[in-house]
């Protein structure tokens, strides 16, 4: 086996088991339903896996909020918003790879 068949993983970046709530919704003109609810099964500097309450269609644009466990100066709750395209879904979880993402300061409490 030659080194570059050592590993069949595509992906570019580590996966990290990541457990939080997250809020996501369709971005697109003729999306019905506004926010959904649902949480992360893990992440990496390129995508997000997370639990979702029905199939979500193939390259469509999301975007996700999760309130992140860490603070901002150790007080401050932030929340990581992140925007990006479908790349695998199943009806009970979807992959999205991000495009874009920020951190936000968010309320105490929400």
């Amino acid at each position: 086996m030659t080194a570059s068949h050592a590993t069949s993983d595509r992906r570019g970046s580590s996966r990290f088991p990541f457990r939080e709530e997250v809020r996501y919704r369709v971005l697109s003109p003729k999306a019905l339903g506004g926010e959904s609810y649902g949480k992360t099964i893990d992440m990496s500097s390129g995508g997000v896996l997370f639990t979702t309450d029905g199939n979500l269609p193939y390259g469509r644009l999301i975007e996700i909020a999760v309130n992140w466990p860490a603070r901002l100066g150790g007080v401050c709750p932030l929340q990581f918003v992140a925007e990006g395209r479908v790349v695998r879904s199943d009806g009970a979880s979807a992959a999205i790879h991000i495009r874009k993402y920020q951190f936000k300061t968010r309320k105490s409490g929400v």
